[in-house]
């Protein structure tokens, strides 16, 4: 999009609402359905052949002098001014015209030409300086901004900055929320005022329909393509400046949007980075759940009487169990989490069945890896202030079913049991204290590797030929190596209740240590 003078024009009501003018007493006589017209230049002239002299958008002053007494002269000359695209023209009532010509009027009434008398004489050269001034200053600023805003952009993708700080860069500058939607209008990004962005999403599917069309009063749509294809768009949401500084605010934005993406800075696609974030405010609690409703509702996801089924896959990939989802006809969200874990939130008809769905989820999971995958799963919830503590529960099942053998393909909370329990009280001093004392002898005993063995002694429930043959070593090497365990420990390990409070100590040590 260029920079023209059409562009950053002022209307023909603006200029009538000029302080200057209003000395002249202006009353709009014709046309004034017109009045929005943009004023490109402001042009004095007396010639009734004047329209020959014109290129578009001008407002035309004249006094009419050259007109008087000729009633065809004066409906040619308002023709004229249709045929050359003048934006108005206005008449200085004097010696030439005391009173509004009637034939001038109705033509110009006819061609849709908003026509304009001046009651008190009034010189032509200040109103030209003022709207000429103006019109320049409105140019310059333009390119002021535009160049402004593309050098911020700019720099911050040289820089290498994330998909938000370049909204974030945008929304500064238009002062009001933007939104990054893709084909099928689902939000991937925003950014503004979160009060302002929240309000935007509650009413997004609204919005996307008129932003899918063409640019509103308050909000201006740019669309995102890059080599023959695309993808999205970004959106300007009640943009209080004027139009042309709208347009060209969304036009700067999608350039910068295109070539961030073009250059594959990201490592994930902004659709995993939409799940992403809202996942991950899900999880940690710091945005109140009822606040991240209408981001969910804005990426695509069901909310609305639903069944939410929050599971973890650990060292899932995200892309692969979006791809199931939509194999499966699932709708839901995958993200991974900061600790590694990818997150996935079915959003359920309330007429499915979670439990059934979820089995066939893993299956298929299994299937595509051709390994074995585990899918932690939480008690599925009807209510959406639910759901983060329910991603929680799932995000806790996988930490604890870490490492233990032969859980089936779904694990449940009643599938961890002690295990569980132990992770989720790792980081209370008392836990921390009780596994210090339990295990003090043999956490810094000079061989490192009679902890290994000790902690598969347990894990095999006290099996002594098991755990000889998963350590490659004799049997009577084990009993040394076990003696040696009871003696730093100071315990007997036939003592159920002494082997069980060290498996609990055990337990609690590798839950601490992830």
């Amino acid at each position: 999009m260029t920079v023209t003078d059409a562009e950053h024009a002022l209307s023909v009501r603006q200029i009538l609402a000029l302080e200057r003018i209003a000395a002249g007493d202006p009353e709009v006589v014709a046309g004034a359905g017109h009045l929005d017209r943009p004023v490109r230049w402001v042009h004095v002239a007396e010639a009734a052949d004047v329209g020959v002299m014109l290129s578009g958008g001008e407002m035309v002053l004249t006094t009419g002098v050259l007109l008087a007494g000729n009633a065809h002269a004066r409906t040619e000359y308002i023709k004229s001014l249709h045929r050359a695209e003048a934006a108005a023209v206005v008449l200085g009532l004097g010696r030439a015209f005391p009173a509004p010509p009637e034939d001038m009027r109705r033509a110009a009434e006819r061609y849709g030409l908003p026509m304009v008398v001046l009651h008190r004489p009034f010189p032509f050269a200040e109103l030209t300086e003022e709207v000429q001034s103006r019109l320049v200053r409105r140019k310059f600023a333009a390119v002021s901004l535009s160049e402004g805003i593309r050098t911020a952009l700019t720099g911050l993708i040289t820089a290498g900055a994330p998909l938000q700080r370049l909204l974030d860069e945008v929304a500064a500058h238009s002062g009001c929320p933007v939104v990054v939607a893709n084909l099928a209008h689902r939000v991937l990004a925003t950014a503004g005022e979160r009060s302002a962005v929240d309000d935007v999403l509650r009413d997004w599917e609204r919005i996307a329909r008129r932003a899918g069309c063409a640019d509103g009063a308050d909000w201006y749509r740019a669309d995102l393509d890059g080599r023959g294809e695309r993808w999205g768009s970004v959106v300007l949401c009640g943009y209080r400046g004027d139009g042309p500084t709208g347009r060209l605010l969304a036009e700067r934005a999608a350039e910068a949007l295109v070539l961030h993406r073009m250059l594959g800075g990201a490592a994930h696609t902004w659709e995993e980075q939409s799940a992403q974030s809202i996942l991950t405010d899900l999880v940690s609690g710091v945005v109140p759940a009822r606040q991240l409703l209408p981001r969910a509702r804005a990426a695509g996801l069901p909310v609305n009487r639903r069944t939410f089924a929050p599971l973890v896959v650990p060292d899932g990939d995200p892309a692969e169990l979006d791809r199931v989802l939509r194999l499966l006809g699932l709708p839901g969200l995958a993200a991974e989490l900061a600790d590694g874990a990818t997150a996935v939130l079915l959003s359920l008809a309330r007429d499915q069945a979670p439990g059934p769905l979820t089995e066939h989820f893993a299956a298929r999971l299994r299937a595509a890896a051709g390994e074995p995958v585990v899918v932690a799963a939480a008690e599925p919830c009807t209510a959406w202030d639910d759901v983060p503590a329910g991603l929680r529960e799932a995000l806790h099942i996988a930490q604890a079913a870490a490492g233990t053998p032969d859980v089936p393909p779904v694990v449940r909370l009643r599938d961890v049991r002690l295990r569980g329990l132990v992770r989720l009280l790792r980081d209370d001093p008392h836990v921390q204290a009780f596994t210090e004392r339990e295990l003090d002898g043999l956490l810094y005993a000079d061989d490192p590797g009679l902890l290994p063995v000790l902690r598969t002694y347990l894990a095999t429930g006290r099996n002594k030929s098991r755990t000889a043959h998963l350590h490659h070593m004799s049997r009577p090497a084990l009993y040394r190596r076990l003696e040696a365990i009871e003696s730093l420990l100071g315990l007997d390990l036939d003592d159920f209740e002494q082997a069980a409070s060290v498996h609990i100590a055990l337990l609690a040590h590798d839950a601490q240590r992830g």
